[in-house]
């Protein structure tokens, strides 16, 4: 309902241009658009577990605020007057930044971090924190302060982590978009698990100022939204240079929006069939999936052929040694003072780091070069490379694979290792109902590339994020 009580339908289901389109005509208000996500969460929110910190009285503040502005004529942008909300290892001033740990309940941060900074100065609205895995490493697991979130499609799968909490709130249409972070997959995974567009920005596009660490060299910040369109406006707002943060790069920010319509035709596409095509845990539905998105590619005009990269265990394993040692690293006096505050998970996988010895890791470093340079020559011969994201629909939550043996169901690493952008982009759903995604992987700074890769595919395959089956009490 708006605030003075008139109920206005099917608001969660807008995206944000078309949300941005009755603003400015006066069809609907900033205050109806956070009302309407706020009455959604409270319904549906208690069964799904996304959010683990609502701020309702903050968010109606800015949105009259931002209603006012758009009355005066003050117009930030697209993102004004829009709900959003961000994965807990974001600082938001005054607000707790947990972690989901018990580590960090009593922290409140003194300022926002830079991505909340950015989404504030284009006038998005923020609801609230989002629940992930402890540390961004250690979940799902029942010994932490806050449930884990469930899949909005089918609540005996798993969503995927660690920006879990983000990719339930987009995909059970709570909010458009989402913040999360990404250094082994973190972001493409849920997306792909959920059914969402997840972009992971090339390393040092956006700032990562204020954002709790997992491994200094691999933390990728950006969004999980529920269309290409939406991402790419998000990337907008949060892309540029912060000189307070080293890793930022000071380079153009290109209008992400402009080449989504143009198609693929005249792009050359490599496929890293090895990667995937036998895979231990592949399935034939997400080969089949991959095939249908290279036809549709060809069908386009795009040419689409294999390319050999290095192995796939090659990437993995490099970008778990370096994962594990810097996780440590960041985590090493509080394992020696408060080890009975962690959950054993994240206490197993954070402490294999004390294991790493620096001959290890600088061997890591010399084989990552190596790998990033593969990456960076395939590239050179094409302007993407197209593979599988999830190598399965999402897995039963009874049937998760070991995480310490097992290998992942997501194939993430290794463009968080060598830190070019890559998307995932639904393709449908598979037999089980749950969705199936690709990844699209582009040039150093190049997302401009990928998103309009992604908004093709996108369109050639019909997809919107529909109205979920009403599993786990959501409800259209």
């Amino acid at each position: 309902m708006s605030e003075a009580g008139v109920p206005v339908p099917g608001l969660h289901a807008l995206d944000i241009a078309e949300a941005g389109r009755r603003l400015r005509t006066g069809e609907v208000t900033a205050v109806a658009l956070t009302q309407a996500a706020l009455e959604r969460i409270e319904h549906i929110d208690g069964s799904l577990h996304a959010f683990i910190h609502l701020s309702g009285d903050a968010a109606l503040r800015a949105a009259r605020q931002a209603d006012a502005e758009l009355e005066a004529g003050r117009d930030r942008g697209p993102l004004h007057g829009i709900p959003y909300a961000v994965k807990d290892v974001y600082d938001v001033a005054g607000l707790p930044t947990t972690c989901h740990s018990r580590l960090r309940l009593d922290h409140r941060a003194e300022a926002d971090s830079a991505v909340v900074e950015r989404l504030g100065l284009a006038g998005a609205i923020l609801l609230g924190k989002l629940a992930t895995d402890e540390f961004a490493f250690g979940g799902p697991t029942e010994d932490l302060p806050f449930p884990a979130p469930l899949n909005p499609w089918n609540a005996a799968h798993m969503t995927g982590g660690s920006s879990s909490g983000s990719a339930v709130a987009v995909a059970a249409g709570m909010v458009r978009f989402a913040l999360g972070t990404d250094t082994g997959g973190s972001i493409r995974g849920p997306a792909a698990l959920c059914g969402l567009a997840g972009l992971k920005p090339t390393f040092g596009r956006v700032s990562r100022r204020g954002a709790f660490p997992l491994a200094y060299s691999m933390d990728h910040c950006g969004a999980l939204a529920a269309s290409v369109e939406d991402a790419a406006i998000v990337l907008q707002a949060l892309a540029g240079h912060d000189p307070l943060d080293p890793s930022s790069a000071d380079v153009p920010v290109p209008d992400f929006r402009r080449s989504l319509r143009d198609g693929v035709a005249g792009l050359r596409i490599g496929v890293p069939r090895a990667f995937f095509a036998t895979a231990q845990g592949v399935t034939q539905e997400v080969i089949a999936a991959i095939g249908r998105v290279e036809a549709m590619m060809r069908e386009a005009r795009a040419t689409v052929e294999d390319v050999t990269l290095p192995d796939y265990p090659l990437f993995s394993t490099c970008g778990r040694v370096l994962l594990t040692a810097e996780a440590y690293a960041v985590h090493e006096q509080d394992l020696k003072s408060r080890p009975q505050d962690y959950s054993a998970l994240a206490m197993q996988r954070i402490t294999l780091g004390a294991t790493i010895t620096a001959a290890d890791y600088i061997q890591a470093q010399r084989l990552r070069r190596e790998l990033a340079a593969a990456v960076d020559g395939a590239l050179t011969r094409f302007d993407l490379l197209l593979t599988v994201c999830n190598l399965a629909a999402a897995p039963r939550l009874d049937a998760m694979p070991d995480p310490f043996s097992a290998p992942s169901v997501i194939q993430a690493y290794p463009f968080s290792l060598s830190g070019h952008p890559a998307l995932s982009v639904p393709v449908g759903l598979g037999a089980s109902g749950l969705p199936l995604s690709v990844q699209f992987v582009g040039r150093y700074f190049e997302e401009a590339t990928v998103l309009r890769a992604g908004a093709t595919v996108e369109a050639l395959t019909g997809w919107r994020l529909p109205t979920l089956p009403a599993a786990a009490g959501v409800q259209s």
